[in-house]
């Protein structure tokens, strides 16, 4: 007689479960037991409850910790999306259809590829079959008043910061060099408070943004530096001519807070005075207009900002006029703005001597496929001592080259 070594009931295969877990604000999240551990014991005892299907608990974490859900850019969600992908996981679980996404339309985008890649989506809270038409459309009316209740709560804070603003309150922000925070307000910083008094005036007698900031990289005054709340410090480096424009058009120099359009007194004690204010906003748009006016030009230089030489600087369109004809061409920026490369005592002079001494000699090969030289301080130097150690061995043709070869 055969005997049937089956057991009765057969296991069933496993599925490996991922549990993803968010919070909105970082408030709390430094306690030992917080919000996310608390989603997260929820889900594994769902798990648990399970078991005989097969369920099994991934240990790795999905949390991400101060991020809002009506945006898809958060960490541990792209890793939970890549682990779909990958094949590594078959069950998404959550605490709350809202922990996934407050967006209607950013939960169709992850539903798809849950669905190309065959996960099924649990919610521990909300019981619903995705399977079946109205347990889908259960789970569109949840979404739905997911994402009004963002919006709302959106609306609610837009409302408030513009309250605040027009009573001249600092709604947070990065610092501006000049101040610092004291109780949520803005105190003058009388060191910086300088440094920014001086900014101004160097401007209005510069007239020129870029010479500013030359000016300043060379004198060592540089942006605020601050401290992020994960300890990490940022700042304290030159000023670019992007961070220099805004600084000339904050109005919180002014003693004013803006907001939108609009411009409220402020809380805090203004920097700058009123008469250099309105004086560096009249050069800045005088230099815009030269700028548009550039730009407007009958003949433009098409390739202006989208070409760089091999260390990574920007080319300057320029040109030179040569028997009546104009000749467009582009060149580093450093060649422009620094100092002129100046030669050794005696080297100009012995280059001259041996320019001319070259053209009554040699006549070179091909002169219309020369090509032109990426030039460098370097290398301007480089060939210039060269030239000056001995005469160069060049190519030659015609009636020099043929009677060097019957003197041979």
């Amino acid at each position: 007689m055969a005997t049937c070594n089956r057991p009765l009931h057969p296991r069933a295969a496993s599925k490996k479960c991922a549990i993803y877990t968010r919070r909105s604000s970082e408030e709390g999240l430094e306690q030992d037991f917080n919000s996310l551990h608390a989603q997260r014991e929820a889900c594994e005892a769902y798990i648990r409850s399970q078991k005989h299907e097969g369920w099994v608990t991934l240990p790795a974490p999905y949390d991400d910790g101060g991020i809002s859900g009506g945006t898809m850019d958060r960490p541990a969600l792209h890793r939970l999306l890549l682990d779909v992908r990958a094949g590594e996981i078959q069950t998404v679980v959550v605490y709350k259809v809202d922990r996934l996404t407050r967006s209607l339309a950013d939960f169709a985008k992850i539903v798809d590829i849950f669905d190309a890649h065959g996960v099924a989506f649990v919610s521990v809270t909300q019981h619903f079959n995705t399977t079946t038409s109205m347990g889908r459309l259960t789970l569109n009316v949840l979404l739905s008043f997911a994402q009004f209740e963002r919006e709302v709560a959106g609306e609610r804070i837009r409302d408030k910061i513009a309250a605040c603003k027009r009573r001249g309150m600092w709604m947070g922000g990065n610092v501006p060099l000049g101040y610092d925070v004291h109780e949520r307000k803005l105190i003058v910083n009388d060191e910086e408070a300088g440094s920014v008094r001086h900014i101004y005036a160097r401007y209005l007698a510069l007239r020129s943004v870029r010479l500013l900031k030359e000016e300043l990289a060379s004198s060592g005054i540089d942006s605020k530096r601050r401290v992020a709340p994960g300890g990490v410090e940022r700042g304290g480096v030159p000023f670019s001519r992007g961070a220099l424009y805004l600084l000339l058009q904050n109005r919180i120099y002014l003693g004013e807070v803006r907001h939108k359009e609009s411009s409220y007194p402020g809380q805090h004690a203004p920097i700058v005075d009123p008469a250099v204010w309105d004086a560096v906003q009249a050069l800045l748009a005088s230099n815009a207009g030269d700028r548009m006016a550039a730009s407007r030009a009958k003949e433009p230089s098409l390739l202006a900002g989208l070409r760089y030489d091999p260390a990574g600087r920007a080319m300057t369109a320029t040109h030179a006029v040569k028997h009546g004809k104009r000749h467009r061409y582009y060149v580093s920026r450093p060649l422009l703005t620094e100092p002129a490369l100046t030669l050794p005592t005696g080297y100009a002079c012995r280059l001259r001597k041996w320019s001319a001494w070259s053209r009554t000699r040699f006549k070179p090969c091909c002169p219309t496929r020369r090509r032109s030289p990426t030039w460098s301080p370097r290398s301007v130097s480089t060939n210039a001592e060269r030239c000056c150690q001995a005469p160069p061995r060049l190519r030659t043709c015609g009636p020099a080259s043929s009677r060097r070869n019957n003197a041979a």
